[in-house]
């Protein structure tokens, strides 16, 4: 029998200063199985970073062929192709294809050497941008896990805070491409 998502549910007040965007959001998370609670955590800092109204969380690693966000227009064309850790680079070039701009959030101890071989074979991916996310003591954002969780997120110079009242992690995020 295979193991089913575990459900999230996430309020998050997103101030983002650098876009001057301020908004609430009711988020809905399915967290798969071999997720790690890090991995869903900067999912919901990738969202607070891109937060829009048509912005939605893909099926990630339930389906290899879509993001972990992203984000249509009105006429089904998809704007933002957002997508966490270490992609495949063929991936990456048909999701290029696709959509009108992809990000990719790298983090991890692996994330220097994945970008390092990666980059020379994403050159000619022109809407193509590639990030780094540090987190200050990685178990750190871990503890903001929770089936139910109130959030409060503030971006100021690629810096991103989030926290629950209780705790607050800082988030770096470096541009790579």
């Amino acid at each position: 029998m295979a193991l089913k998502a575990t459900i999230f549910k996430a309020q998050l007040a997103v101030a983002d200063m650098d876009r001057g965007h301020y908004a609430d959001y009711a988020l809905t998370l399915a967290r798969h199985p071999s997720e790690t609670d890090e991995r869903m955590m900067l999912r919901i800092v990738a969202f607070a970073l891109h937060a829009h109204e048509l912005l939605a969380f893909g099926k990630g690693l339930s389906d290899p062929d879509e993001p972990d966000l992203w984000r249509h227009d009105l006429t089904g064309l998809i704007e933002e192709w957002i997508a966490l850790g270490q992609p495949d680079e063929r991936e990456l070039i048909k999701a290029c294809g696709r959509a009108r701009q992809v990000t990719v959030y790298n983090y991890g101890g692996g994330a220097t050497q994945w970008w390092a071989g990666a980059e020379g074979k994403l050159a000619r991916a022109k809407n193509l941008q590639v990030r780094r996310l540090g987190v200050s003591g990685d178990t750190a954002i871990t503890t903001l896990a929770a089936r139910n969780m109130n959030l409060n997120c503030s971006i100021q110079e690629q810096t991103i805070w989030i926290g629950n009242g209780e705790l607050t992690v800082a988030v770096e995020s470096t541009t790579l491409r």
